[in-house]
């Protein structure tokens, strides 16, 4: 039993490390752009400067947002913070591959995504809209989606500034073609099917089963050319 709980600090410990390399000795700060956005919102709402909120907006509005932008910032870190850090060498010498940081440090940003979710989650319920669980799922997959692009372009152009400046226009892109939530597009990572009140149930449930299953396997899919382009040492310490 003690061993057991030794093993379980010493891996807490090991993530704590991680998320401090992921974004500073004070990560945890991190959690407070949840009550942050969600005044920001209810006071948008109270002042009258929107017409007000329903449970269509929770998936990418009121949840969704800042959970991309943080997605995204934690994703540029794993790989490329390593490169700008001049730390990369190292890391190829750790036991078991370079592809073990980084899912120590994947791991480490999505335990910093849940607590900001559940936070969001709690103060868009009871401060602003009720709304379907599923929606958490549509925003957190959204946030993944977000992060392993990040990942991947900030080890396609060896730098966080070049990963941030790709994922930017890849995810403009499809805000752009959504009409920025006002068209619902299955092939977009922000399809929000709760937007759509008057759509066909049954269509409904097959282009949302069609959506979440593609871009899960679409983000296992840039996951692993990520892991493959890191390791290719002598192209990554090229730059």
């Amino acid at each position: 039993m003690k061993d057991d709980l030794l093993v379980l600090l010493g891996g807490l410990e090991m993530y704590r490390y991680a998320a401090i390399s992921l974004s500073g000795k004070h990560f945890y700060l991190i959690l407070l752009v949840a009550p942050i956005w969600v005044c920001g919102l209810f006071l948008l709402e109270y002042v009258g400067l929107v017409d007000g909120f329903n449970s269509g907006h929770a998936q990418i509005t009121l949840i969704g947002i800042p959970l991309v932008f943080i997605g995204v910032f934690l994703g540029l870190r794993i790989i490329a913070s390593e490169i700008s850090g001049r730390s990369l060498e190292i890391v190829y010498t750790v036991p078991g591959g370079c592809e073990r940081v980084w899912w120590v440090k994947l791991i480490a940003a999505v335990l910093i995504l849940i607590p900001v979710e559940i936070l969001l989650a709690v103060g868009v319920w009871f401060f602003i809209t009720e709304y379907p669980l599923f929606v958490l799922q549509g925003s957190l997959q959204g946030a993944l989606f977000a992060m392993v692009l990040a990942m991947g372009m900030s080890a396609l152009f060896r730098s966080e500034i070049g990963g941030a400046v790709a994922t930017a226009l890849v995810l403009v892109f499809f805000a752009f073609i959504s009409g920025f939530g006002n068209i619902q597009r299955v092939f977009s990572p922000f399809y929000n099917p709760f937007a759509m009140f008057e759509a066909d149930p049954e269509v409904l449930l097959e282009a949302t089963v069609q959506n979440r299953i593609g871009y899960a396997l679409l983000t296992l899919a840039i996951l692993g050319l990520a892991f493959m382009r890191s390791n290719r040492r002598e192209k990554l310490l090229s730059g």
